[in-house]
């Protein structure tokens, strides 16, 4: 038997103020009906699959599985320093790179406070915001590119957080090291420019710059990192960052004991050390994604530029040709890619450059919905 109610109390636990206001993350579709083992090109997931090394680390780790994992990720972070010349104390290991946006929020965010992020970047940026109570604010991003002015517009005394993913999902957008650096320079010092580089490794315009360098010696600048791209470990959640000894300081009082399992440290290791493996993803898709620029675009689709592995895809707002047409159309040949509604951008779907196979399975089923 449950006690009285305390007067004013509701009858049943109710979330805090804002929590069911938030659009939940809904990820990239994995099934097709009819198809066993359709094409997965939803997801930005490494096609090649991991390091074979990266592989055995796991299973070798499988006679540990009763042991709690190193809090501090130990073999990780001396790996992570020794290739990136980092210093050890000033890292961050999280569950994704999605839980270190998670701890920024959390440290940093208080209701009324707000957050800056480009009118279409990653959702999950403005989950964490909001599940603090924070206001989101979206610069608007003309024709999809970013714009450092549109941002700076946004910010004021209440702003505490500035998101900034370079190069961008969903749009494959990015901003030269130049224009990264205006915006950090333009910011109030107690701000701090977040910069997700999850598809760092996959740019090949040099003017992006290496963001680890533009953030050693500042102090409102952290850097985020993940495993789960390049590297093709995403089904093990490795996610770091790299910023000033006070923003790690703050982070750590909070972060979880043991969030960053054994299998997954010790996978992320062997994957840093495999540069083959990391070679050879690049290559596959430096030598795919302007093929298929070319092949979608010859369609008289437009696509836009990219530096992601992925490409971007708009459709005209025709009845029977929309976007989502053509995503329910070659779910029907077993070609799933992701339509972006929920980032209001209907007209669009975006595809991850896959082997070639894949890619022209998506190539054909596209031509076969355009010539309809």
């Amino acid at each position: 038997m449950t006690r009285p109610l305390f007067p004013g109390a509701s009858a049943a636990p109710r979330p805090k103020a804002g929590i069911l206001d938030i659009a939940p993350y809904i990820g990239g579709k994995a099934s097709a009906e009819g198809f066993a083992d359709p094409i997965k090109l939803s997801s930005n997931e490494n096609v090649l699959g991991c390091s074979p090394a990266a592989t055995e680390a796991y299973l070798a780790a499988a006679p540990r599985l009763n042991l709690y994992p190193d809090g501090k990720a130990t073999i990780l972070r001396e790996a992570i320093s020794a290739h990136f010349k980092l210093e050890p104390d000033q890292l961050v290991f999280g569950c994704g790179s999605d839980e270190l946006f998670m701890l920024l929020a959390q440290v940093y965010l208080e209701p009324g406070d707000n957050i800056v992020q480009p009118e279409f970047g990653f959702m999950s940026y403005r989950i964490v915001a909001r599940a603090c109570q924070a206001e989101v604010r979206f610069a608007r991003q003309p024709d999809l590119r970013i714009d450092v002015d549109e941002i700076l517009a946004l910010v004021d005394d209440r702003t505490k957080l500035v998101f900034l993913a370079n190069p961008d999902n969903p749009t494959g957008a990015w901003l030269p090291e130049s224009e990264v650096r205006r915006l950090h320079e333009s910011l109030p010092a107690n701000v701090i420019l977040v910069l997700d580089s999850a598809y760092w490794e996959y740019a090949t315009d040099p003017s992006i710059g290496e963001p680890l360098a533009l953030a050693r010696g500042r102090e409102n600048i952290i850097v985020t990192r993940t495993f789960s791209k390049m590297y093709g470990l995403a089904a093990l959640r490795v996610g770091w960052g790299y910023a000033s000894p006070a923003i790690i300081d703050a982070l750590e009082r909070i972060r979880l004991p043991f969030n960053v399992s054994v299998p997954a440290q010790e996978a992320a290791v062997a994957a840093l050390a495999d540069e083959g493996f990391v070679a050879r993803s690049r290559e596959l898709v430096e030598t795919w994604r302007p093929w298929m620029t070319q092949q979608i675009g010859g369609m008289g689709l437009e696509v836009y530029p990219t530096q992601c592995n992925f490409v971007l895809v708009r459709f005209p707002n025709v009845a029977g040709r929309t976007a989502a047409d053509a995503e329910a159309f070659l779910a029907t040949r077993g070609v799933l890619v992701r339509g972006l509604t929920n980032y209001n951008m209907p007209e669009f779907i975006r595809a991850t450059v896959g082997l070639e196979r894949q890619n022209r399975a998506l190539v054909e089923g596209l031509a076969a919905f355009v010539q309809r």
